[in-house]
């Protein structure tokens, strides 16, 4: 029994990480962000200050795409909008040469706001 609970666990599993999986935009976008907020975690934000309009590309990318199966759009929609704002407000900053500190904080609000996407656009199945 316990066996047979196991194997329906990773059925059940498996089959709705492959219905999540398929929104190739978030992880286009997530290849994005990943190169730029772990080294800026680190201290450095050159790769920030170089990505910074791929970022922005990959983030209104994601937002116009169609939303599939697996998410809710209604919740995605205006975090997706919230998360190219974030990707604007980091874009300014790296034109105006704001300072690495100014530069952590807004990456790390966008890589927050993309976990938060993540997070809350999963549809709820009851």
């Amino acid at each position: 029994m316990k066996t047979l609970f196991s194997l329906l666990f990773l059925l059940v599993a498996s089959t709705a990480f492959s219905q999540k999986s398929d929104w190739k935009e978030m992880h286009d976008f997530h290849g994005v962000i990943s190169k730029t907020f772990h080294p800026a975690e680190e201290g450095n934000l050159q790769p920030v200050k170089d990505s910074s309009a791929a970022l922005l590309s990959a983030a209104k990318k994601w937002q116009s795409s169609k939303v599939p199966a697996g998410y809710d759009a209604e919740v995605a929609s205006p975090i997706l909008k919230k998360l190219v704002t974030d990707c604007e407000e980091v874009g300014k900053a790296v034109k105006a040469n704001q300072s690495d500190e100014e530069l952590k904080k807004l990456i790390t609000r966008t890589h927050d706001t993309f976990h938060e996407i993540m997070e809350k656009c999963r549809e709820q199945k009851h």
